[in-house]
């Protein structure tokens, strides 16, 4: 019985709890459309009626005992003193007299007891603790967001934490941040400065002193490689990079990408599958080249020597869908949600030896949410990768486009390809 009994008492804060978080949901979406529109007619939300009926309830009942509490004074004063006076007008009027000090009273204990400029004043100390705490660099603050005591505070509160939160998560991603660009170039800056010495040694060989220099420039290479990519997004995330779309033919685009990168796909043997259907884009050509070009020397430099990389563009209404799959290693599915992070790398060490920085994918995705498409990875260790591009088409394909046509075509480039 005593189980049940707390069970009972335990809904019914529950659903108190949710109903006040409701309250506070509706004064939040009061508030932001008031944002929005300044000048327009915006509903305010309205108290539930169930407060209300609580409310009138709660008086008329504290009347009540009141009076009975006052009729019982009353009485015992009358026998005690004036046993004589029977009830005229005068013990009326003193009873009321009394029953109205008496809730006055009551009201006012509840009032100490439930003293909502107390709990102001506390919530404003403690807000200001706060945000002395977040001016010194410390955002592990969060201030109490029990709706039942906050009243209408109750939305800058929810509000000033999510902001907290917010500038928590920043600073840990660029502490991160530093972290790994200090590691990045710290890798490659000790290695040039440990073979510089050695190049010292006067008993090298004219070969081991051609193979260190060859290191040296590789990881000169690397470094260039690095900042030239930190610079790129960061411009990108600044929002002031240049933008300018224009309308062109993107399976040519994407035909010139793979042109391009020929030498390295050719010492490896790599067969390419390529279905590239006529299209065209109203978009920052130059912004997509780099989508293309970070993706397939992706899909090149982690596929194994022999191995198929497909190409292929097709239209979805009005959008346009790339994707580029290979027969290479793969993700792991813990590492798959981590793909397009800035400085991840699934394999660090395959990556280092390939000169991979991990800043490709986050830039080509910086680049499609730019133009509002989407990019998603697929996976599986040991059955390669593949990459979906969404892009939305702004302008219908009958328009045509502006690149130039190719000389002959992607077939007669190398005898082993299914191009």
């Amino acid at each position: 019985m005593k189980r049940l009994g707390l069970r009972s008492i335990g809904r019914w804060r529950q659903r108190h709890l949710q109903r006040h978080e409701e309250l506070l949901a509706s004064q939040e979406a009061y508030f932001l459309r008031r944002i929005q529109d300044p000048n327009g007619k915006v509903e305010k939300p309205r108290t539930p009626w169930r407060w209300f009926v609580a409310g009138a309830v709660f008086i008329h009942v504290s009347m009540i005992v009141v009076y009975l509490l006052a009729n019982w004074i009353m009485a015992i004063i009358c026998r005690t003193w004036f046993p004589d006076m029977g009830y005229p007008i005068g013990r009326q009027i003193l009873t009321a007299f009394l029953m109205v000090n008496l809730f006055g009273g009551v009201m006012m204990l509840i009032r100490l007891v439930f003293d909502p400029g107390r709990q102001q004043i506390k919530m404003f100390i403690s807000w200001i603790h706060a945000m002395r705490r977040i001016s010194k660099g410390d955002y592990d603050v969060k201030l109490d967001a029990d709706p039942r005591r906050l009243g209408q505070m109750g939305v800058l509160v929810k509000n000033f934490n999510e902001m907290v939160s917010n500038l928590s998560q920043m600073e840990r991603m660029r502490q991160e941040f530093i972290s790994n660009v200090s590691h990045e170039f710290q890798s490659p800056l000790t290695s040039i400065g440990g073979f510089a010495r050695a190049l010292r040694s006067e008993g090298l060989t004219p070969e081991t002193r051609q193979h260190y220099l060859r290191i040296i420039e590789f990881e000169c290479a690397r470094l260039s490689k690095l900042s030239d990519n930190l610079l790129k997004l960061t411009s990108l995330e600044s929002n002031r990079h240049p933008f300018e779309p224009q309308s062109f033919r993107l399976d040519r685009q994407i035909r010139r990408v793979i042109l391009s990168c020929e030498p390295q796909w050719q010492a490896k043997k790599l067969e390419f599958d390529v279905d590239l259907a006529e299209t065209v884009i109203a978009a920052d050509p130059d912004l997509l080249n780099q989508v293309w070009t970070n993706l397939i020397h992706n899909a090149v430099k982690f596929t194994p020597e022999g191995g198929t990389i497909g190409v292929r563009l097709s239209e979805c209404g009005d959008f346009l869908e790339a994707e580029i799959s290979d027969t290479g290693i793969g993700v792991s599915e813990e590492d798959l949600p981590h793909l397009f992070e800035r400085f991840f790398k699934a394999d660090k060490a395959r990556s280092r030896s390939a000169g991979g920085s991990g800043l490709g994918l986050s830039i080509v995705k910086k680049i499609v949410e730019m133009h509002g498409g989407e990019v998603t990875a697929h996976s599986r260790p040991g059955e390669g990768m593949t990459f979906r591009v969404r892009l939305p088409r702004s302008i219908p394909a009958a328009a045509g486009g502006s690149a130039p046509s190719e000389s002959g075509t992607l077939a007669g480039a190398t005898g082993g390809s299914h191009l």
